[in-house]
């Protein structure tokens, strides 16, 4: 088989099989991987499939390898959250906050953490900071996140929910309706 266009293809081949091969040995062995990273990683998978205590073992593991992972940190208080272990995610989200102030997703979890419990003023005060901080939160998960979700319609945002409750509280006691179950179990954590 003298033909070129077969000997160029087949070289080809072999140098992106290298290529590969080579980038699969750097990113399994030489790659310096953050402490706490793989566990991490396990427990996001855990919190996606439905598997909240599993996923907090993971964040807690990952956490012991390396208490500066505040992703693991704030993946820990979203699990508790749908664990309905409120008052350790309210903890575990103050001290996030507290280790980074500027980081709007947190802000948001902790918002749907105070309007759960029905502290309402304490959640639209969560999601206008969350806004105020990253104004893109308002445009809720993108297509690619529904589409992965299998979640066609776009699900009520932080800013939907933050402007439904001022409008209820404004309403005399007796109006209001400050809760609706299907519509509440649409709304998702943030995770970035």
């Amino acid at each position: 088989m003298d033909d070129p266009l077969y000997r160029t293809l087949k070289t080809l081949a072999i140098g992106l099989g290298l290529l590969w091969l080579g980038w699969m040995v750097y990113e399994g062995l030489a790659r310096e991987h953050v402490p706490g990273e793989k566990a991490y990683e396990a427990a996001n998978r855990h919190f996606e499939d439905g598997r909240y205590n599993e996923a907090i073992e993971e964040y807690e593991a990952a956490l012991q390898a390396n208490n500066k992972l505040l992703p693991a940190l704030r993946g820990k208080a979203r699990s508790l959250i749908q664990l309905e272990r409120y008052d350790e995610a309210m903890s575990v989200f103050n001290q996030a906050i507290e280790s980074d102030p500027e980081f709007a997703p947190t802000y948001a979890n902790r918002g749907i953490l105070y309007d759960r419990i029905g502290r309402y003023k304490a959640a639209i005060r969560d999601y206008e900071k969350a806004l105020e901080l990253m104004p893109e939160l308002a445009d809720g998960p993108n297509w690619i996140t529904r589409f992965l979700r299998l979640q066609p319609e776009k699900p009520p945002t932080i800013e939907d929910r933050a402007r439904y409750l001022k409008e209820q509280l404004a309403l005399p006691e007796e109006e209001r309706k400050l809760r609706d179950p299907e519509q509440d179990k649409q709304q998702r954590s943030y995770k970035m």
